[in-house]
C-alpha cells in the first residue's frame, strides 16, 4: 500500500489530466519546435505558442515575457546571475532574505565570491505570530545607491509564510532597483499577478503544481521596463536568446494544462486545504502533544499558505519519527534540504534550537488530501511518537 502523501511542497503528483494533455505532444506532436520547414514542427511551434500564451496569462504576463527553462532553480539562477552579469553599472550590492530557497542563496553566495555584497535581511522570530515574516521597512533600510536587485520569496518552502512582495515592488520600483522573486511555491496555489506585485522577474514551476518534472518558467518583464539578462546557457538562441537548448515541448504543454487546472480549481481548493491543515493540527496537539508550530499563526490567512504545516515534535527525532510512521509521506526540512546533516537554515532564521530544527516536520497538504488521510496520518504519528518516547529516559 502506497504511504499517504503529505509532501506536496517537495513536488506534486501529476494530474492525469495533464498526462492526456501532454500526450499528443510525444507522438503527433513530436517535432522539434525549432524545425519550421515541416509540419511536424510547426505543429510542435504552435502548441508552445499556445501553451506560452496559457502560462502568462496565469499571472497577468504578455506570451513574450515568458522563458521556459528546466524548472525553477535554473529560472533563479538565471534571474540573479543574468541580471547581474549583464551590466551593474558600477553597484555592487544585492540584498536578500535569510529564509530564502537555496537556489537563490547559493548563485547569490557565489556572486559574494566574485566581489559583490550580498545583505541577508532576518526574519520576525518564533514564537511571534508573524514568524518568517520580512517587514518592508527592513527593506527599505537596507537598500543602498549601489543596490542593482533585491530577492524575496513569494511563499516560502518550509513555513509557508507570505512576504510582502507587492509592499517590496512598490518600494524597489520608486529606488530604481530590479525586484526578483521566487514564487514556486505560490504560482498555482494563490492568486499571483506580476503587475500587482510588481516584479521584475519571477521564477516558477510546473512539478509544483500537478504538473511534469522537468520544466519551469522564468518571467522577465518586457513591457513598462525591460530587464536585461545575460544568458547562462548558449548555443542556440532559443527564448529570445535566453535559454538555449531544445524545447520540452510535452512538458510545457503539461505546465500550461496544469496552470489552467489550478486556476480552475483553486477558488474551492484554497478552504478545503485550509481545513485540513487546522485539522491536522489540533490532531497532532490532542494526539502526540508537545506539539510546537513553526512560522507564522494557523489563524492569520493571508500570511501562510492554506496547505503548509510545519511543527516541531517536542524531544523526538524528525528523521526518527518519520521513519517509524513509515506509512506517512513527509519531510524533515525541504526536499532540497533533507540529505544535508545541517538544521535547516529556515528554522534557524526563525531563532530555533538545533534540536527544536531537528525535531521538526514538514506538511504539504495537496489536490488528493482528504479528512480520512489527514486522520490516519496523526494516528500513524501518534503511535510513532509514543514508541519513541517510551524509550526515551524522560517522560514527555
Amino acid at each position: 500500500m502506497n504511504p499517504i502523501y503529505l509532501d506536496h511542497h517537495a513536488t506534486t503528483p501529476t494530474d492525469p489530466r495533464v498526462v492526456e494533455a501532454m500526450l499528443p505532444s510525444f507522438t503527433k506532436w513530436f517535432g522539434n519546435a525549432g524545425s519550421s520547414t515541416h509540419e511536424p514542427g510547426r505543429m510542435a511551434r504552435r502548441a508552445v505558442d499556445v501553451a506560452r500564451q496559457t502560462v502568462a496569462a496565469a499571472i497577468g504576463a504578455d506570451a513574450r515575457e515568458i522563458v521556459f527553462t528546466s524548472g525553477a532553480t535554473e529560472s533563479n539562477n538565471l534571474a540573479l546571475r543574468g541580471a547581474v552579469e549583464q551590466g551593474s553599472g558600477g553597484r555592487r550590492h544585492l540584498l536578500t532574505v535569510a529564509t530564502e530557497h537555496p537556489s537563490v542563496l547559493e548563485p547569490l553566495a557565489k556572486l559574494a565570491r566574485n566581489g559583490y555584497d550580498v545583505t541577508l535581511l532576518p526574519v520576525v522570530p518564533a514564537p511571534e505570530p508573524e514568524a518568517g515574516l520580512v517587514r518592508v521597512e527592513q527593506v527599505a533600510e537596507a537598500l543602498r545607491s549601489d543596490t542593482i536587485l533585491v530577492s524575496v520569496m513569494l511563499a516560502n518552502n518550509e513555513i509557508g509564510v507570505l512576504q510582502p512582495v507587492d509592499e517590496i515592488g512598490r518600494l524597489c520600483r520608486q529606488r530604481g532597483v530590479l525586484l526578483h522573486c521566487d514564487a514556486t511555491q505560490a504560482v498555482g496555489r494563490m492568486p499571483v499577478d506580476v503587475d500587482r506585485l510588481q516584479v521584475d522577474l519571477m521564477s516558477f514551476t510546473a512539478h509544483k503544481l500537478y504538473g511534469p518534472k522537468g520544466v519551469g518558467a522564468l518571467y522577465v518583464r518586457r513591457r513598462d521596463r525591460r530587464v536585461p539578462l545575460e544568458p547562462l546557457l548558449v548555443g542556440g538562441g532559443q527564448e529570445g536568446g535566453l535559454r538555449s537548448g531544445t524545447l520540452n515541448v510535452p512538458g510545457i504543454v503539461g505546465f500550461a494544462r496544469a496552470l489552467e487546472l489550478c486556476r480552475d480549481e483553486m477558488a474551492a481548493e484554497h478552504p478545503r486545504l485550509q481545513a485540513l491543515r487546522d485539522r491536522a493540527f489540533d490532531g497532532l496537539r490532542a494526539r502526540v502533544g508537545n506539539v510546537t508550530l513553526n512560522g507564522p499563526a494557523l489563524d492569520r490567512p493571508g500570511l501562510r499558505l492554506a496547505a503548509n504545516l510545519n511543527v516541531a515534535f517536542s524531544g523526538l527525532d524528525a528523521e526518527s519519527l518519520l521513519a517509524a510512521a513509515r506509512d506517512v509521506a513527509l519531510s524533515a526540512g525541504s526536499a532540497c534540504g533533507s540529505s544535508e546533516p545541517e538544521p535547516s537554515h529556515v528554522l534557524r532564521a526563525l531563532g530555533l534550537s538545533d534540536a527544536a530544527s531537528r525535531s521538526s516536520v514538514r506538511f504539504g497538504l495537496g489536490r488528493w488530501t482528504t479528512e480520512l488521510q489527514i486522520d490516519e496520518a496523526v494516528d500513524a504519528l501518534a503511535i510513532a511518537a509514543q514508541r519513541l518516547r517510551s524509550m526515551l529516559p524522560l517522560a514527555f
